[in-house]
């Protein structure tokens, strides 16, 4: 098992040794944008879509049963992929992959959202009661490659949640795949080439991920969690001052990088929780809060400048 929690006390013991899965997902399939295909052929994708996730076995590690992540996943059918003279192309789909996955919060009943976003450039071949499968170092399908990219995406960012650079592995891993899928000749959805999607698809995430330069966002993952959050039950000003540390280095991060797809996926995942944070913080946290977060997330300035009402 994961023994992240244990340098605070040893919150697990005389619970069930059961050993599970590391995901914990609810998958949802929605067809309602599909038009013309057969609704019949997707019944069972929802299930093997959930199976496939849920079931497989993605680390090296035991997780108990209350140590799993928590996720949702939703793919909606967007419409049948055509060719390059607007024909359809047989079996072939387009879709918007919407996923989102969290992790609780140290000594309280509430959780933090790691990751949330929307991928909307999924293409895929799909046959009714076609399974999904994964190998790390053979393409099968694209759907199964994609979502297998994401599941190592949030490992990744679950265990840079707990110790620093912890997800080395599953970000290394989600670079693998990527490689894989530009590699292999059937290839046909975007969404893992460079020059693709205005550094914000897959590629890009990886690549961010993995980067040397993307180092304070690797070492904000540990910051923010491990050191703010997880502190906050026992010691909340401390835990305010060390997110608000973090979030000076974010700034930083944005002034050097202010494009990268980190610091969006970042913002998705916690402006609203940040606010909620330092509405109980102090004038002077508040007043510097509004003015980082009002830099690096213009778009949600005002909620931040109401910190200071």
């Amino acid at each position: 098992m994961r023994n992240f929690f244990m340098p605070f006390v040893l919150v697990f013991v005389g619970l069930s040794m059961i050993q599970a899965q590391e995901l914990n997902f609810t998958t949802k399939v929605n067809i309602q944008r599909l038009l013309t295909a057969d609704p019949a052929v997707f019944n069972g994708l929802e299930q093997s879509l959930r199976e496939f996730v849920n079931s497989s076995k993605w680390t090296e590690d035991d997780f108990r049963q209350e140590e799993r992540i928590k996720g949702n996943i939703l793919l909606t059918i967007t419409g049948e992929a055509t060719d390059d003279s607007q024909r359809p192309i047989p079996n072939v789909y387009t879709a918007e992959l919407a996923i989102q996955a969290s992790r609780p919060i140290y000594g309280t009943n509430n959780e933090t959202t790691l990751f949330n976003y929307i991928d909307r450039e999924v293409t895929f071949k799909y046959e009714q009661f076609q399974p999904l499968q994964f190998s790390k170092s053979v393409f099968n399908d694209n759907l199964s490659q994609v979502v297998a990219f994401y599941i190592h995406i949030i490992l990744g960012m679950d265990y840079d949640s707990f110790s620093l650079n912890g997800g080395s592995d599953y970000f290394q891993a989600a670079q693998q795949i990527v490689n894989v899928a530009q590699s292999a000749s059937a290839v046909k959805g975007r969404g893992w080439s460079s020059i693709e999607g205005n550094n914000r698809n897959r590629f890009w995430i990886s690549e961010n991920w993995s980067s040397p330069r993307m180092k304070p966002m690797r070492e904000l993952q540990y910051a923010y969690h491990r050191l703010g959050l997880d502190q906050m039950s026992q010691d909340p000003a401390r835990g305010r001052s060390i997110i608000s540390q973090t979030l000076e280095n974010a700034r930083k991060s944005f002034d050097t990088y202010p494009n990268t797809i980190l610091m969006q996926l970042f913002l998705s995942s916690k402006s609203k929780e940040i606010t909620e944070i330092f509405k109980v913080g102090s004038p002077a946290e508040k007043d510097k809060v509004a003015d980082i977060m009002s830099r690096i997330d213009p778009t949600n300035a005002n909620n931040y400048r109401q910190l200071r009402q």
